[in-house]
């Protein structure tokens, strides 16, 4: 691919991308969110029709329109989220949509037969009668990929495909994967595990903001750099600015404490503690863990070990309802799917988990909506014509304004920050941190999650650092800086 560009409405997703996958390598697509990786493997394979560049294949350009025209030319995917039918067999799932037929009927003969041949291909021995359902996530990743080739495929495009595996899940598919590399199969392998990046890959290509920032050998990027170049910040001249934490913050109560907190395949158990008067910052790359472990926090997922507790008295967070009557609050890091009910008003979005919060039984009268929206609008500086405006005419920022507001009409003494300035302008951004300041100034308990170092660094009393789903280090006072966190989750020793 050649000085590729995608546009759409209002952003440029891809520009002047350049990337090569060669016959027989593992080739690792790297980047946070938004770098365009994406976007770039939907151009690949006809989702997409690029803007600007050319597309080649074994030195004949390519013009993919459509995924099945993608897959006619050699090009495979196998998504994160498995695209086959669970109740049916694994031979009716490899056969999809391409029965072979005898006497005008379905030739399960041959189809068994067939099934059991592309599985030997990956060294799988399964039952292939039995639902796909009945087999492990691991095994139904394995069998999408035999589907895939199955259809002659020359690129293997694997997204995300660990996401869901334990290590010896992920042992077996890397075997596979080998095995594949040696028949000259090009693999685009897309992950934010950094561990199995350099242990298969043989190449990396990183993509920020939807530009190249290069292509390397594995072998010879340290992890450091990586990171740097991901996130923006190279490691030799990474900002050694840092947010000192008073002394007195040790003494401060420990409004939450979670202890061994985890979930099989979401995050590691492990202990987080949050002060009154404390921000604390998660901090590590995309799928670390960190909104895995403010949904655990606030209810949104059941975890399999750990306990939490509130002011020293253990509690049992298994709803959001529940977390909301301990005290807790969340802002999203999706305002648009998750936060915002973009056909109500800027006074009914900013009541609602009050109106949660006290039960369907004792509503808010009318009067008092309109003294909470108004108290609101004016203290966050809300910029809006009146509460009645629907929400979704306002501005990114003002959105996120709206639902920090509908958290603070709760009294939360914990709110869970995730992401909280993306996708909003720089003045914004600017209020949301001097809100956060304030609100910890005056007793509020702070879990911050932000993909920007400099912010976790500037704003946080405590980081806790993350990486491949598990904690690898906790940082406080003088310890937190940006060149430490990225050592960290580097997995080198701090300097």
């Amino acid at each position: 691919m050649n000085g590729v560009r995608k546009t759409f409405p209002g952003m440029v997703a891809l520009d002047d991308v350049d990337f090569a996958l060669r016959a027989g390598e593992i080739h690792a697509l790297m980047g946070e969110n938004g770098a365009g990786k994406s976007t770039l493997i939907k151009v690949i394979t006809g989702v997409h029709r690029r803007d600007a560049g050319t597309i080649v294949l074994d030195g004949r350009p390519i013009e993919p329109h459509c995924p099945a025209h993608a897959q006619t030319l050699g090009i495979s995917t196998v998504y994160q989220e498995i695209n086959l039918i669970p109740q049916l067999s694994v031979a009716e799932n490899l056969h999809l949509g391409r029965q072979p037929m005898k006497h005008a009927r379905i030739d399960w003969k041959t189809i068994r037969r067939n099934a059991l041949a592309s599985l030997a291909r990956l060294d799988l021995d399964i039952d292939v009668s039995r639902p796909l359902a009945s087999f492990s996530i691991a095994i139904q990743q394995l069998v999408a990929i035999a589907r895939s080739l199955d259809v002659q495929a020359r690129i293997l495009i694997l997204d995300e495909p660990t996401s869901s595996l334990d290590e010896n899940e992920v042992r077996q598919l890397f075997d596979v994967m080998g095995r594949l590399k040696m028949n000259g199969l090009g693999i685009i392998f897309i992950t934010h595990f950094i561990d199995q990046v350099y242990e298969v890959a043989d190449r990396i290509t990183v993509l920020r903001n939807g530009r190249l920032v290069g292509e390397y050998a594995t072998s010879q990027l340290p992890r450091l750099e990586l990171i740097g170049k991901m996130i923006g910040s190279e490691a030799e001249g990474v900002s050694s600015h840092q947010r000192h934490t008073p002394q007195e913050s040790a003494e401060r109560e420990v409004f939450v404490q979670a202890n061994g907190l985890g979930r099989k395949g979401s995050i590691a158990p492990l202990d987080l503690p949050a002060r009154s008067g404390e921000v604390v910052g998660l901090a590590g790359l995309l799928g670390s863990g960190r909104t895995e472990t403010a949904r655990l926090l606030f209810g949104l997922d059941q975890p399999d070990s750990g306990s939490i507790a509130v002011r020293g008295r253990n509690v049992r967070i298994n709803s959001p309802r529940k977390a909301i009557a301990e005290g807790f609050g969340m802002l999203p890091e999706d305002r648009q799917s998750q936060g915002l009910v973009p056909d109500l008003s800027l006074r009914e979005n900013i009541i609602l988990a009050l109106q949660a919060k006290r039960g369907w039984m004792r509503p808010l009268s009318r009067r008092r909506q309109n003294e909470i929206a108004r108290r609101f609008i004016a203290a966050l500086d809300i910029d809006t014509t009146d509460a009645e405006k629907p929400i979704r005419y306002l501005s990114g920022g003002n959105q996120q304004k709206a639902i920090l507001a509908r958290w603070l009409a709760t009294e939360p003494a914990l709110l869970i920050l995730d992401e909280p300035t993306r996708g909003i302008d720089v003045g914004a951004k600017a209020e949301v941190e001097k809100l956060i300041a304030s609100l910890r100034r005056r007793g509020m308990s702070i879990i911050f999650i932000s993909s920007e170092l400099e912010e976790v660094v500037r704003d946080s009393q405590r980081v806790i650092v993350l990486r491949d789903r598990a904690k690898v280090a906790e940082l406080t006072a003088d310890d937190i800086s940006e060149q430490r966190i990225m050592l960290a989750i580097a997995g080198q020793e701090r300097a």
